[in-house]
């Protein structure tokens, strides 16, 4: 985590039926905290938002992107392992052209040399506080957002 500067990040809502979306899971030590972060990733310069979750889904679960559309931006200001950040987000919803991705109960993931689990979370688990999800957002109107 870049500390002092804001980041930019670009990163994908996608779905199982409306009721679970795909999270990378972590684990914040200070606070004791395990949490889901959707998938995406930094833009690099000269990259457009949506090329950089392109790339970051290529390169993470080795999958294109279909149905991809912008949602909106988000202001990101948190504390993760004691440390404050601060995250530009563009948010798209999209679904993934594996579709045996959706079938899986775990994916194993190394990027950057950091390797983590991403799974498909309960929407539930995220509204009843019993999983964080980040950023803190309303996916439920997201999910049911129309083009």
């Amino acid at each position: 985590m870049e500390s002092n500067k804001i980041v930019v990040k670009a990163m994908c809502v996608v779905s199982r039926n409306g009721k679970e979306v795909l999270a990378g899971i972590g684990r914040d030590d200070v606070k004791e905290e395990y949490f889901g972060r959707i998938i995406g990733g930094k833009m690099e310069f000269g990259e457009t938002a949506e090329s950089a979750l392109r790339r970051e889904f290529k390169e993470e679960l080795n999958t294109d992107l279909e149905e991809l559309f912008f949602i909106k931006m988000v202001e990101n200001i948190f504390t993760y392992n004691g440390q404050n950040g601060h995250e530009v987000i563009f948010v798209y919803k999209g679904n993934l052209s594996d579709k045996a991705l959706y079938q899986k109960d775990l994916i194993k993931v190394e990027d950057c040399g950091k390797k983590f689990d991403v799974k498909l979370v309960s929407l539930d688990d995220v509204y009843s506080g019993k999983l964080k999800l980040y950023p803190e957002i309303d996916y439920k109107a997201i999910l049911n957002y129309k083009v």
